[in-house]
């Protein structure tokens, strides 16, 4: 058996340790909570920058039931950063509601690297078709933080109950979760 000299064990040692960055990817592609910085890191990430998939869906099966779309984002450009927490709304015809974050939901601000992905999830309750109380969602929008561009979706996964004396959708969404590995 032949011995390796203590110099090259050290080399291997200090490269292993330089690749794991933090427990990130070793091209560090995830997206990492800034610990830049402020002014650092990027700019605010763009509709337009990123790759966007709405589901697939565990959408409510009946009126009452619970259901998730999840959307992924994924980013194609430079480095941007999110900071906040996305601005979703669900549009039925020429009604528009907001959808409040989830209670749960805080704000953070990641640095997303090109090819990186994070989601966020829209929690909704499924309200009774044409009910009183409920919305015929058709289409969905979100915008990234700091940002005014939206982007579009189709809704197939029936009405929204609607809650409370103002008639707000029982929904909720999520703050961003790093996706993938």
């Amino acid at each position: 058996m032949r011995a390796i000299p203590i110099t090259v064990t050290a080399l291997v040692a200090a490269l292993l340790l330089t690749a794991c960055n933090g427990g990130d990817s070793a091209d560090g592609s995830a997206a990492t909570q800034d610990s830049k910085p402020a002014g650092q890191g990027g700019s605010a990430c763009a509709i337009d920058g990123v790759t966007v998939q709405v589901g697939p869906a565990n959408a409510a099966p009946a009126a009452g039931d619970t259901g998730n779309v999840p959307v992924t984002l994924t980013n194609r450009g430079s480095a941007c950063t999110l900071n906040g927490l996305p601005a979703v709304s669900l549009h039925a015809g020429s009604t528009s509601a907001t959808v409040a974050p989830d209670q749960a939901a805080k704000p953070q601000k990641l640095t997303l690297a090109k090819d990186a992905a994070v989601s966020f999830t829209l929690t909704y309750v499924r309200g009774e078709a044409g009910g009183e109380k409920s919305l015929a969602v058709k289409t969905g929008t979100f915008s990234l933080p700091g940002a005014t561009a939206t982007h579009s979706f189709a809704w197939s996964y029936g009405d929204v109950a609607l809650k409370g004396a103002k008639g707000e959708p029982d929904a909720s969404v999520s703050a961003f979760q790093q996706a993938g590995d």
